[in-house]
């Protein structure tokens, strides 16, 4: 389902990511979405080409699936790339979004695994608070409305019309 991320979800992702940020000791995190689209980020983000980080990460993770299911797996849920300098972490969060989280020896992979697993839980808790919420919209229950929502045939046919 896709639906539409509001400033205060984005505050919500962001905390989480702030605080797996120093928790886990890391450089960098991001959210992703599974299309390539960065959602939030927290940390030292100006060191990195962001819209890169988040394109490959997503097709990274797209063509790992396509490797798992060529032998046999239904998916693998973390990848990890170790480097001369800096690590990556990637694992799937909430069955809709890419964690991306980048350290050095500073950290550890096990302290980053036991922090994002965490903070998976926490991501699990606002995608559902935001698929009720988007959920709720369409049904037009709670009077939650999208940004598109007044937006009628009438106009879209003013605003083509010559």
């Amino acid at each position: 389902m896709d639906f539409v991320l509001y400033e205060e979800e984005i505050q919500s992702l962001e905390e989480v990511l702030l605080r797996l940020r120093q928790d886990a000791n890391a450089r960098a995190v991001f959210l992703i979405d599974k299309n390539g689209q960065q959602m939030a980020a927290a940390g030292e983000t100006d060191q990195f080409d962001s819209t890169s980080l988040a394109s490959l990460t997503a097709g990274n993770v797209a063509a790992t699936d396509s490797l798992a299911k060529l032998i046999g797996e239904r998916e693998f849920s973390v990848l990890f790339h170790e480097g001369q300098r800096d690590h990556i972490h990637i694992s799937i969060v909430a069955k809709r979004a890419i964690l991306l989280v980048i350290f050095d020896d500073r950290s550890s992979l096990g302290l980053v695994r036991l922090r994002v697993k965490r903070a998976g839980t926490e991501f699990e808790r606002i995608f559902a608070a935001m698929e009720q919420k988007a959920t709720s919209s369409l049904s037009g229950e709670g009077g939650v409305a999208t940004p598109f929502s007044e937006i009628t045939d009438e106009d879209i046919d003013a605003l083509f019309s010559d």
